[in-house]
């Protein structure tokens, strides 16, 4: 029985890393698009909180709080790509799926709005 603790623990960690992995590159992919997409008609959109925005410097991005997403849904337009961010991930995510079910087709989750900063 200690054996396979030991095998699931190690692909547990190799699995733990692959996800990390991907997703570190995954948002490197898109901090590089980024100035390309908004020439596009991009937009996007800081799914923080108004606190958490306001707060921040260099605001390139529109804030609607993840909370307000579904009701203000209407804001936006659906044929062009739509890029969500937040603090790292996880509510830009979120967002994103909400925006997918909703009909959005392009819709891209930067991670952390610092991936947004054009530098």
């Amino acid at each position: 029985m200690f054996e396979n603790y030991q095998v699931y623990s190690a692909v547990m960690v190799v699995g733990i890393v692959l996800f990390l992995g991907w997703r570190y590159w995954r948002f490197k992919v898109v901090k590089m698009r980024l100035s390309a997409l908004l020439k596009e008609g991009a937009q996007l959109i800081d799914v923080r909180s108004i606190a958490e925005f306001s707060a921040a410097a260099n605001h390139l991005s529109r804030n609607i709080p993840l909370s307000e997403i579904s009701p203000r849904i209407n804001e936006l337009n659906p044929e062009k790509p739509v890029i969500v961010c937040c603090a790292s991930g996880g509510r830009s995510g979120v967002a994103a799926t909400i925006l997918r079910s909703s009909g959005f087709k392009n819709v891209i989750n930067a991670g952390s709005w610092k991936n947004t900063l054009l530098s």
